[in-house]
């Protein structure tokens, strides 16, 4: 071998036994623990708002039994009651999914940060739990609430569908489509409601 080679061979393995030893102990250290998941904001909140709509829409009809009494502040218990429920489930399971070795205390903390990040799905529920309310203070048809819950849910989810399109960087006709694709959400409820009852 010439000393050119040499020379070679030297330029291009600076590692010694101690340096390979300590870069061999650094990669067997555990990963790093869990980290807290960021808040949700801008489209990743609002995917929240759309279960949530669509949720409150299949209650709304799923509540709403011809020839039963009508008890709308029951029915709006019910529609708050399974939000919370959901989103508490949807959190939870997010946070198992994800699970990785920590202290307690962080793993409380980053299970804490997972449930709060549901809070869309709850919010998107209150129109309808408002409007169940206003029935119950006013007494109003039960088949004027629903038809009205369900019309003002669907307007929402094409809402949601359209602005959540535009803050991912859609063009607006795409976005109406996508409000539109949302929208078919609601009409189906409306359809399925028709036709079971």
């Amino acid at each position: 071998m010439t000393d050119e080679q040499t020379g070679q061979t030297g330029q291009t393995d600076h590692t010694g036994p101690d340096q390979q030893g300590a870069q061999g102990a650094r990669s067997r250290q555990q990963p790093p623990g869990p980290r807290l998941p960021p808040p949700r904001r801008g489209a990743d909140w609002m995917f929240g708002g759309v279960y949530g709509t669509v949720l409150a829409s299949g209650l709304l009809a799923a509540l709403d039994q011809a020839g039963e009494e009508y008890t709308p502040f029951y029915d709006a218990s019910w529609v708050l009651v399974t939000a919370c429920a959901a989103a508490l489930a949807h959190g939870y399971s997010h946070h198992m999914s994800s699970h990785q070795a920590g202290s307690a205390a962080l793993r409380w903390r980053v299970l804490s940060r997972a449930l709060w990040n549901e809070w869309p799905m709850i919010v998107a529920t209150l129109p309808t739990v408002v409007l169940l309310l206003i029935a119950g203070l006013t007494h109003l048809d039960s088949h004027a609430v629903t038809a009205v819950g369900l019309g003002l849910n669907t307007a929402l989810l094409f809402a949601w569908g359209s602005f959540v399109a535009l803050r991912v960087g859609h063009r607006l006709g795409q976005a109406l489509l996508t409000g539109m694709a949302d929208a078919t959400i609601g009409l189906a409820i409306i359809v399925a409601n028709a036709v079971i009852k």
